[in-house]
């Protein structure tokens, strides 16, 4: 007999993906460079992609895992969920923190103004979702049944 798995399946170490995302879109730059027409000045970029990645850890990433902990619980995928939070950015996303990842490579991707990085970034999105997303959702669904998917039905997977 098959023993129901006390959390989800998640495959990777999720914050992986966006690291490996940003550095292969570094290593390509340099190997075949994508020449983005029309640069702004230095500090554009810094601001923008500073904000864009900064907002993303602290409005998504930060404020999702004090949520998450504040409800006796672990951001960590490979632990038990023993609630559905809804609160804070769970009332606008499912997924803050891999929300918060994919937006980071946004930002990442113009900071450095690199178009490999934002070229990745679709495909870190995918993995995300397949690779961990997908299996906490089968896990949530298992546990919570009507409440979880009542909560997917009034909140978006992304946004």
């Amino acid at each position: 007999m098959s023993e129901r798995p006390s959390a989800a399946r998640v495959r990777i170490f999720p914050p992986a993906l966006p690291l490996v995302t940003i550095l292969l879109g570094v290593v390509l730059q340099r190997w075949w460079p994508i020449d983005l027409a029309l640069e702004p000045p230095p500090l554009v970029r810094y601001w923008t992609g500073g904000l864009i990645v900064g907002g993303a850890i602290l409005l998504l990433g930060l404020w999702a895992v004090v949520i998450v902990r504040a409800s006796g619980q672990s951001e960590n995928p490979w632990k038990p969920t023993t609630q559905i939070v809804e609160q804070g950015p769970f009332r606008l996303t499912r997924n803050p923190m891999y929300l918060q990842m994919v937006l980071v490579c946004i930002g990442f991707s113009i900071l450095l103004w690199n178009a490999w990085i934002l070229l990745l970034t679709p495909l870190c999105a995918l993995l995300l979702q397949r690779l961990a997303i997908v299996p906490e959702e089968e896990y949530l669904e298992r546990e919570f049944g009507d409440a979880y998917r009542d909560y997917r039905r009034r909140v978006r997977r992304w946004l």
